[in-house]
């Protein structure tokens, strides 16, 4: 096999023709739209979500908005492309684990907000989960997958 391949600098791997590549790709476009849809608010409208990031009590607001919309965005576009997938998908749920936790404590909320927030948490969590088998998914065959920028930065075997 060419070291071309073994790179993977390729954009299609031969293994990984296919119906499995197109399912991978469709998933990868599901999973991140969620991801990049959010990065458009947290760097477009950085100071109302700041304003709400300040009354969960995060630290230095706008700045965590900022910062949280570069790591949504570079992992977005990380695991949409394929390029590096796996370390774009350890960003997203290194965002997604503290966004849980910091934006979504149910278990500070005493009215109706409290189920609004469990829901919010559990899907955050969820998210996350995701990303990391994501990101396990593409250490583990990302050569295989194909349809993607480049092979997996850490390889799991």
């Amino acid at each position: 096999m060419s070291p071309h391949f073994e790179t993977g600098v390729c954009a299609c791997h031969p293994r990984g023709e296919g119906s499995m590549s197109i399912l991978v790709l469709i998933g990868r476009i599901l999973f991140v739209a969620v991801f990049l849809y959010s990065c458009v608010g947290h760097l477009r409208k950085t100071e109302a979500m700041a304003l709400y990031a300040r009354t969960r009590r995060v630290p230095a607001p706008k700045l965590a908005t900022y910062i949280g919309g570069v790591v949504l965005l570079l992992g977005g576009v990380s695991v949409l492309f394929g390029a590096w997938a796996d370390v774009g998908a350890l960003l997203l749920a290194a965002f997604l684990l503290p966004t849980a936790v910091l934006m979504h404590g149910f278990w500070f909320e005493r009215d109706g907000g409290r189920a609004i927030e469990l829901t919010q948490f559990l899907k955050d969590i969820a998210l996350c989960g995701a990303a990391l088998m994501v990101a396990a998914l593409i250490s583990y065959a990302g050569h295989g997958l194909g349809l993607t920028l480049t092979g997996p930065f850490f390889h799991m075997r």
